[in-house]
């Protein structure tokens, strides 16, 4: 196991801690949900530390990624502005990215903005709800039970809405127990990042001119739920396909060891095409 480093990150309104661990080129790890995403994300960025240098980080508002006035919701480009800074600081390279979830989109955000700071973008299953049909957005609101019965309430609700589960996992994974630090992300979730999410719209044009290999990435055992359903339509929009990974919207959490294999073999053809045109 690599020795893991930290440090925090003083940006405006805020200051955001992060984790580097690993060695090799950077691999930026954008959380998705309520944003507490340094650590080893269930065992997940440990099986990529042999290959990246893997950096992750709470978003602000989210455990060790401190505020320094309360907000109710933090506009989608405020994060990605906030992975502009942690790149620019840690790496003089196009680094890679994977964000899943909200993260996605921050990802995608971050591609539309600042594109030479990005290779390849793994945009996992991002919620760009307003893409699909009537029919298929979530007529839900889980801000009204958030409200009424707390976070974790909330996100059970919103969970089955877009296929988590986590009856199938690889052998020896256990999913994480019920914790404060687990309260806490889901209430960061439905205080500072849903509406957001819900608000954003990509700029199309903008990615598809973009320098930028963006891959959108969906698990392959929930095609039939809105978050595959939302990668696939982002996909079309950008004349591409979905990369199917392992498991469902949580894959990298059930199934680590799969879900960092198929991540590595994705960003491995991009450095292949690389080195090759070096030569």
């Amino acid at each position: 196991m690599s020795l893991t480093k930290s440090d925090t990150l003083r940006v405006p309104g805020a200051n955001l801690y992060y984790e580097v661990r690993g060695s090799g080129p950077l691999l930026l790890m954008i959380a998705g949900g309520g944003g507490g995403g340094s650590g080893d994300w269930n065992g997940f960025v440990n099986h990529l530390t042999d290959a990246y240098t893997v950096v992750t980080y709470d978003r602000r508002g989210s455990l060790r990624s401190t505020l320094d006035n309360p907000v109710e919701d933090i506009p989608l480009e405020i994060h990605s502005d906030d992975a502009y800074r942690l790149l620019t600081k840690l790496s003089t390279e196009p680094a890679y990215v994977f964000g899943s979830s909200a993260g996605a989109l921050i990802g995608l955000d971050l591609v539309t903005r600042h594109p030479e700071l990005v290779c390849t973008l793994v945009a996992h299953e991002p919620p760009a709800h307003y893409l699909l049909p009537d029919t298929e957005q979530s007529q839900e609101n889980p801000l009204e039970t958030y409200h009424r019965e707390g976070g974790l309430a909330a996100l059970k609700q919103y969970a089955e809405k877009i296929g988590v589960s986590h009856e199938n996992r690889e052998p020896g994974v256990e999913f994480p127990q019920r914790s404060p630090q687990g309260t806490a992300n889901a209430d960061a979730l439905f205080k500072y990042t849903f509406l957001a999410v819900r608000r954003y719209r990509l700029d199309i044009a903008a990615l598809l001119a973009a320098p930028t290999r963006i891959v959108l990435a969906g698990g392959s055992a929930g095609q039939e739920y809105v978050g595959y359903r939302c990668a696939v339509a982002v996909a079309e929009g950008l004349g591409t396909t979905v990369v199917d990974f392992p498991s469902n919207h949580v894959g990298y959490i059930t199934h680590p060891g799969a879900f960092a294999e198929r991540l590595h073999d994705v960003l491995s053809n991009e450095q292949e095409k690389s080195e090759v045109t070096r030569q």
